[in-house]
């Protein structure tokens, strides 16, 4: 099943290519095919991640999380841990981070960003290779603040991408889905 998700990933990153040409889709796809291990945190140099763009209901607003190891409002998502398919990735962080039940995982890759990650105590410095799906809240917008954030929010998406002061992956990520919708 392994080897299943991570052919399905590298068609899914190609498809991703073909729609955007502009991605990092060669640096993914010659990191996936680089080492069995770029699914596991252990994999010192980097690995993959699943995130998700959280949408409302009417897909006007974004859900992010003030993120407590980094300070900084992001996306909801996570370490892949050893599961190659990063959509059912995604979900999960979603559901984890933000208690939200009703959640629905779009299959196609919505965004690609290579990141670094700074050292922090034992742990060196290492890369994220963030595969991000569209996740859609369909059973409400109560949301429950976990131990990952410092607090969750819900962001007006055409606000956010043009917030100079907001990560520059969710301003991309907001005109992305302004362009879409």
């Amino acid at each position: 099943m392994h080897d299943d998700n991570r052919r399905a990933l590298h068609a899914a990153l190609q498809g991703h290519g073909e729609r955007d040409p502009d991605a990092p889709v060669a640096c993914f796809i010659d990191f996936l095919d680089s080492h069995a291990d770029v699914f596991e945190r252990r994999h010192a140099i980097g690995h993959f991640t699943g995130s998700a763009w959280l949408v409302s209901a009417d897909g006007a607003r974004v859900l992010l999380t003030h993120h407590r190891k980094l300070g900084r409002w992001l996306q909801l998502g996570g370490h892949a841990d050893g599961d190659a398919d990063l959509a059912r990735v995604a979900l999960r962080e979603a559901e984890e981070e933000s208690g939200l039940a009703g959640l629905a995982v779009e299959p196609a890759i919505f965004d690609l960003d290579r990141h670094l990650i700074p050292a922090r105590g034992a742990e060196p410095a290492h890369w994220h290779y963030d595969v991000r799906y569209v996740v859609r809240a369909t059973a409400g917008e109560d949301f429950v603040v976990g131990e990952e954030s410092l607090d969750l929010a819900w962001r007006d998406i055409a606000a956010l991408a043009d917030d100079a002061a907001s990560d520059e992956s969710l301003r991309r990520m907001a005109r992305r889905w302004l362009i879409r919708t």
